[in-house]
């Protein structure tokens, strides 16, 4: 009876434990420079620097370069990409890649500039209307 309830105790709890703690473990040896990250704060960077010696990471942080443990890191959003060659719609059409890089989408661009382009054309719209 005792063995059969150590036995399932150690499926039920052991085990699973087991298991999470090495997939952190790798999680955490593959994290490279250019990786997002979440800090266990819950603060989101970008991996600049590893230190396997001290074991610390270097994170910026909007431009702000903060150091902490490697066990800081809760988990890695977005690993580093790494840079693409280029397609075949890219070389065999330059004007359709030239005309689409011309028009930016008005979601990349910062808020403040997507605020003061929509003040200027409300203001614009009221002097036409005039």
């Amino acid at each position: 009876m005792i063995v059969a309830l150590f036995a399932l105790m150690y499926f039920m709890m052991i085990r699973p434990q087991r298991k999470q703690q090495q997939k952190r473990r790798e999680q955490l040896s593959k994290i490279k420079p250019g990786d997002q990250v979440v800090t266990i704060g819950r603060l989101h960077g970008v991996v600049d620097e590893i230190n396997d010696a001290e074991k610390t990471v270097t994170l910026d942080c909007d431009g702000i370069y903060l150091v902490f443990d490697l066990s800081a890191i809760a988990q890695v959003k977005q690993p580093a990409i790494a840079p693409s060659t280029t397609t075949a719609n890219q070389t065999s059409n330059p004007a359709t890649s030239e005309s689409a890089g011309s028009t930016a989408p008005a979601e990349k661009q910062p808020a403040s500039d997507q605020a003061t382009q929509a003040s200027e054309s409300a203001s614009d719209q009221s002097d036409h209307s005039k």
